[in-house]
């Protein structure tokens, strides 16, 4: 019930300064609306001017490194106590501050439990409890993305770190509002893309610029709204670019692929009432980034039953190998690449206390046109596209025999797939309806909350084949008792149920970002999750902790089934089987004094399938870190040192990892200019240049991830 809470406190403070505004200088506005339409001019034309930027003007230089930081840990409000009615986390203020990467994966990694699918300098996706993909849905304050990111971790996902004003993970009842991960979480990324109440000075915003000498990253950003009378605007934009990076103690210098350009712009107005507001977005998205680990030499590789074969069927026996030829492309070639553009409509509004008995009523919707080529040696070699909509309304109602809580319907409808020569996902229209309710009760010392929610879906091929229906069934329930005061004993069950989506149903193909040949199954059944979680946590006081102990048992999991393995390339197919999850995670920190505090923290998570088929692979290393923060006057700073284990427990086909030590640090100077607030930051990534590689990724010895990177910048503050 965190973000509910916080939202219902959110929404009767806009009301509050949305009245107040009315009263602000006219002329104050005009002149901030002048200054609104300058700034989109500049960044939308420097963007597109750097969105024409090829792989031939890369020089060999890197992309930005994964990192943890310090992090806040919130839940709701309970009405009198700080207890959690679910285990949740969010990032927001100086902590997202702080944690923001070029990627959501590597911006996220630092939280308890959650890793990243990294692919290289462009892409990468969280991994919540050892699962990723459609498992962990990632949103935009609620609304569903509609790009390609769940299908494969070398896609990007189409949301910017930068312009994101914090980010918000949700599970158990909760998350239920979004998706039916409750086991496993929902990642909801908060902007302001869509003004809520009109700026009480006209306008407010903020920009940022950073740079970093190791691998050429540069990045601009910056946010405006502004407004007059009932009427707000919000311009955002952004410019990132990143080299090649360095990979410490390897066969090569540089990672080839992991190259990065990025331009994201938008432009929103809304009507802002007494009662609430209106508003829309329109946003643009272009991106080109490299794909390293990419091996040209399994092009031919095809399925013969349950074996590969790569090569000319000239070959009498066995996987055909043969080595490729000079003049083929081969191991030398350049990295392919990918270029995307998203074009989205966003429409947001609230209503409050609209009738007797109802405390808000919420609209949010998005119209995506999503698209990317896959370019392979100067030809696009696969294009995916993504056009659909994502719509929901909820009605969040005042207590009623103590209970307080929210429910909604949403619907969405995706024609999603790929084409090319390196095609492997054939078009299908997948859409889906959702009933859902959370709701929450307060008795003494504890708390209750309850959620549920019902999906309908179907996935239709549109090249002909057989259409498939599912309806699946999601319920969470918890119980947080206040044993004392701050010290807080939670347990959580959740049994949630995942319809298969169209690659697992589907796919027929190579799938050269992988190194894999994918079978789909059109006969798969939904899986069905069951989970029991206890935590205990110290919410308040000069020290505080966190404790999460979690026990999952899968029916029907579905999962890439690795058939044959020739030289690196893997036939897959997609198939089920009962699988468990258990692990622990946590955190302890402690103030000192005003001036310093330190911490630990620490996770681990095992997933196997029960039938004796193994460990599951990708399943993140284990990780124990210390972290310590001091501040003294405007100056600050943190320091953080961890440790991730050898990966020992693998699956069939899969290779340990070892295990490396990571340094991260951070000083920053806080002052003011012209009245406006200021930040100058250095900020060191993996300074002990390790060689570091990510057991959960696809390419975990393929892309080893970044060596040591440090980074200046400095942020503004206009309010």
């Amino acid at each position: 019930m965190g973000s509910l809470m916080s939202e219902r406190t959110s929404t009767r403070e806009t009301t509050q300064v949305n009245r107040e505004s009315r009263h602000a200088s006219e002329s104050g506005r005009s002149r901030a609306l002048g200054l609104a339409v300058w700034l989109n001019a500049t960044l939308c034309s420097s963007a597109w001017a750097a969105s024409d930027v090829t792989p031939v003007q890369l020089s060999e230089t890197a992309a930005p490194v994964q990192q943890m930081e310090e992090i806040t840990v919130t839940g709701a409000q309970t009405g009198g106590n700080d207890a959690l009615t679910v285990p949740a986390m969010r990032l927001d203020d100086d902590d997202w501050r702080r944690n923001r990467e070029s990627t959501l994966g590597d911006a996220l990694e630092n939280l308890p439990g959650v890793h990243a699918d990294t692919f290289g300098g462009g892409a990468s996706r969280p991994v919540i409890r050892g699962q990723s993909g459609s498992r962990v849905p990632v949103l935009s304050n609620g609304s569903a993305l509609m790009d390609a990111s769940d299908v494969s971790p070398d896609h990007a996902v189409t949301v910017e770190p930068f312009l994101a004003d914090g980010v918000e993970v949700l599970r158990g009842p909760d998350a239920l509002r979004f998706g039916a991960a409750a086991a496993t979480g929902v990642v909801n990324v908060l902007d302001q893309k869509i003004p809520e109440e009109v700026p009480p000075d006209g306008f407010v915003g903020d920009a940022e610029l950073r740079g970093g000498a190791a691998y050429r990253e540069n990045a601009a950003a910056a946010r405006l709204s502004a407004g007059a009378g009932r009427w707000a605007v919000r311009l955002e934009g952004l410019r990132r670019t990143a080299d090649d990076y360095r990979v410490p103690d390897w066969e090569y210098s540089r990672l080839d692929g992991s190259w990065a350009r990025s331009t994201s712009s938008s432009a929103a107005v809304s009507w802002v009432g007494d009662d609430g507001y209106l508003g829309v977005a329109y946003s643009s998205t272009r991106s080109k980034y490299g794909l390293p680990g990419h091996d040209h030499a399994h092009h031919d590789c095809h399925p013969h039953g349950l074996h590969l074969h790569c090569g000319s069927h000239d070959h009498a026996e066995g996987h055909g190998h043969h080595e490729p030829s000079a003049d083929l492309p081969g191991a030398h070639a350049e990295a392919p690449w990918v270029n995307l553009r998203s074009r989205r409509f966003d429409l947001r509004g609230a209503w409050y206390d609209p009738l007797p008995g109802l405390d808000v009523v919420r609209l949010a919707g998005g119209m995506t046109d999503y698209r990317h080529h896959e370019i392979d040696a100067g030809a696009i070699a696969s294009t995916f596209r993504n056009r659909g909509y994502d719509a929901r309304l909820e009605i969040e109602h005042a207590p009623l025999g103590g209970w307080e809580g929210v429910l909604g319907v949403e619907s969405a409808r995706s024609r999603f797939g790929s084409t090319g020569v390196e095609s492997f996902l054939p078009e299908a229209v997948t859409t889906r309806t959702s009933l859902f309710a959370v709701e929450k009760y307060q008795l003494s010392n504890w708390e209750f909350a309850f959620g549920a929610r019902q999906d309908w879906s179907s996935v239709r091929p549109t090249q002909g084949g057989s259409s498939s229906h599912y309806a699946a069934t999601s319920l969470s329930a918890s119980a947080n008792w206040t044993v004392a005061p701050s010290y807080v004993l939670g347990l959580t069950l959740s049994r949630t149920q995942r319809a298969p989506n169209s690659q697992e149903l589907h796919a027929q193909g190579v799938h050269l970002a992988t190194n894999t040949y994918e079978l789909g199954d059109p006969n798969l059944q939904k899986e069905t999750t069951r989970q029991a979680e206890l935590s205990f946590r110290k919410t308040e006081g000069d020290t505080r902790f966190q404790f999460s102990v979690y026990a999952s048992q899968v029916n029907n999991y579905i999962y890439a089934q690795t058939l044959d393995r020739h030289d690196g390339f893997s036939l897959v197919q997609y198939a089920q089987a009962d699988a468990e999850f258990h692990g622990v995670e946590g955190r302890v920190d402690h103030a000192f004094n005003r001036h310093f505090s330190a911490g630990v923290f620490g996770d681990m998570v095992r997933g196997r399938l029960t039938s004796g088929g193994g460990d599951l692979p990708r399943m993140p290393a284990a990780r124990l870190g210390l972290r310590a923060k001091a501040t003294i006057r405007s100056w600050s700073g943190d320091i953080e040192l961890y440790r991730v284990l050898r990966q020992t427990h693998i699956a069939p086909h899969e290779e340990q990892t070892g295990g490396y030590t990571a340094l991260n640090a951070t000083i920053s100077y806080d002052g003011r200019v012209g009245g406006h607030p200021y930040t100058v930051y250095l900020k060191g990534s993996n300074l002990l240049d390790s060689r570091a590689m990510n057991h959960a990724s696809f390419l975990a010895h393929q892309a080893p991830l970044p060596g040591r990177q440090v980074i200046m910048g400095v942020r503004l503050a206009l309010n």
